[in-house]
């Protein structure tokens, strides 16, 4: 339950949801504390660990089963895209009444296990008693001609309203003074695309000297990316800020939200850069369903020099109050998380 996009919507609902009647625990696959632990175990929940997935151990179906047999729920809600048929399978076994399979994704790394993962999703709807997914394109890639509900990757708008004090103070903090600040969210993990994000950057550099670049989250591709800004030879003009608690209030210092992903089931950061009325230029690889505003631009990934001229476009901008568009679009967590906990208590539908 570390910082990553997933684990926000979930923290998003479970925050908001009426705990009294519904409680989250979370079963993970990571044995060391992460950045969400200690507020779930204060709101109630409890944090479960298996083994790192594995689709072909037994050990890991023994240690599912284990789990089930000693914990008993009405509800299963499952968020490991393909490979959720696994532990679905077993909650099965176990006669957990509710079994709800969620996808989050549009697509898959490349390599071998890709090859896994697509044998691995037909397993899915055997074991559901309902699929769901973020977005069309999230439900179509995982679940195929199966039907699906739609679930909003919903945020706390409010948190995100966009200040002119809170951008003041961050920008002092930050030490960005007057610079054309582009920002991006998100693990440096290959989907991301960083790699073709410095490439736009480097173009931004040769026609807006004075531009900065935020990086906000971490991974395992992060040296790689630092090496290259050093290559490049722009390092002081890139921050590295690692995984943040703060992100609400670090949107409020830029200038413009970048996001080039190779691919996104849908991206709750596009909706929090939105809430605090920031212009958003995305890979049109990107769900349009994540546009809730007139903030966004989308592009294809193959052309960094237009990306750059886009993005400087924004230079200027004069931020507005949005929350009622992401409040339209069905994106505040207050609705949704009562839409949630009817389905949870009464089956109705999302």
């Amino acid at each position: 339950m570390g910082r990553g996009g997933i684990e926000t919507m979930l923290m998003n609902y479970y925050r908001n949801i009426d705990r009294s009647k519904v409680q989250f625990d979370f079963l993970v696959h990571r044995d060391f504390k992460a950045d969400y632990d200690d507020e779930i175990e204060a709101l109630g929940g409890h944090i479960y660990r298996v083994p790192p997935m594995n689709p072909l151990s037994g050990k890991y179906r023994r240690a599912l089963r284990d789990f089930f047999a000693q914990h008993k729920y009405e509800t299963v809600h499952c968020h490991l895209n393909y490979m959720s048929g696994i532990v679905l399978a077993e909650a099965k076994r176990a006669g957990v009444k509710r079994r709800i399979a969620h996808a989050h994704t549009a697509n898959m790394n490349p390599g071998w296990k890709q090859y896994v993962r697509q044998l691995m999703k037909f397993s899915i709807p055997k074991n559901a008693t309902m699929l769901a997914a973020c977005s069309k394109q999230a439900g179509e890639a995982v679940f195929g001609g199966h039907g699906f509900d739609i679930l909003a990757n919903a945020i706390d708008a409010e948190s995100f309203r966009f200040s002119a004090e809170s951008r003041a103070r961050v920008r002092e903090e930050l030490k960005l003074e007057d610079a054309f600040a582009i920002m991006h969210v998100g693990r440096f993990v290959y989907p991301k695309n960083h790699a073709f994000l410095i490439d736009v950057f480097a173009e931004v550099l040769k026609r807006e000297a004075d531009a900065k670049l935020i990086l906000t989250g971490d991974g395992e591709l992060r040296p790689e990316i630092e090496a290259k800004v050093k290559e490049l030879g722009f390092a002081d003009k890139v921050l590295f800020l690692g995984t943040r608690g703060d992100v609400a209030e670090l949107l409020q210092a830029a200038d413009v939200f970048a996001f080039p992903s190779h691919f996104e089931g849908l991206p709750v950061t596009i909706i929090e850069a939105q809430a605090a009325g920031l212009p958003c230029v995305k890979s049109n690889t990107v769900t349009d369903e994540c546009v809730l505003t007139d903030l966004v631009t989308s592009l294809p990934i193959d052309d960094p020099v237009l990306w750059a001229e886009e993005i400087l476009k924004k230079r200027g901008f004069v931020r507005r109050d949005t929350l009622k568009d992401i409040a339209a679009g069905g994106y505040d967590i207050t609705a949704a998380a009562e839409k949630l906990e009817n389905f949870y208590l009464n089956g109705a539908a999302l």
